[in-house]
């Protein structure tokens, strides 16, 4: 019996190295102008937090109203917020007029075929990640419920003062 507990344990901690080992690639797509912006020219100084979201997605509307305050606040610390839109090809029209009405702060980009969530091995809406100025992962977080922005909040903390 102990010997599967430390087997088990073991493999959760390879598979908890493997997600947070990741480097995230130096992706380019549209933005809502239709100019192509890349992760190497949008990223922060410091950190970035990659927020991947869908129109339809009532949680990642809430989480956007947190990011835009994240991304103010956290702005002169060297920390930028990217939102990559997942919406298809049929609802992508939805998203320039709803990035108005949620007054989006950060730069969006379209991200049409969800290529780099499942690059990423994300499957949930909104799915957060945190990379450093190199793009390595170093937090993901999926989902989004009141009292998440001060669990990121603390994670973006923690991160900046290593």
């Amino acid at each position: 019996m102990r010997i599967r507990k430390v087997f088990f344990i073991t493999f959760l901690l390879l598979i908890a190295h493997g997600l947070y080992a990741q480097q995230i690639s130096n992706f380019s797509y549209k933005d809502l102008n239709n100019s192509y912006q890349s992760f190497e020219e949008l990223k922060g100084e410091k950190l970035t937090l990659i927020d991947f979201w869908a129109s339809w997605c009532k949680p990642c509307k809430k989480a956007i109203k947190e990011l835009n305050k994240i991304s103010v606040d956290y702005q002169e610390k060297g920390v930028k917020v990217i939102g990559i839109n997942c919406d298809g090809p049929r609802s992508v029209a939805k998203v320039k007029p709803l990035t108005k009405v949620l007054k989006i702060k950060y730069p969006i980009l379209l991200d049409l075929d969800s290529e780099l969530m499942k690059e990423l091995n994300l499957s949930a809406f909104p799915s957060l990640i945190i990379v450093n100025d190199t793009g390595k992962i170093l937090w993901i977080h999926e989902g989004f419920q009141s009292g998440d922005e001060v669990v990121i909040k603390n994670k973006i903390d923690k991160l900046l003062s290593l």
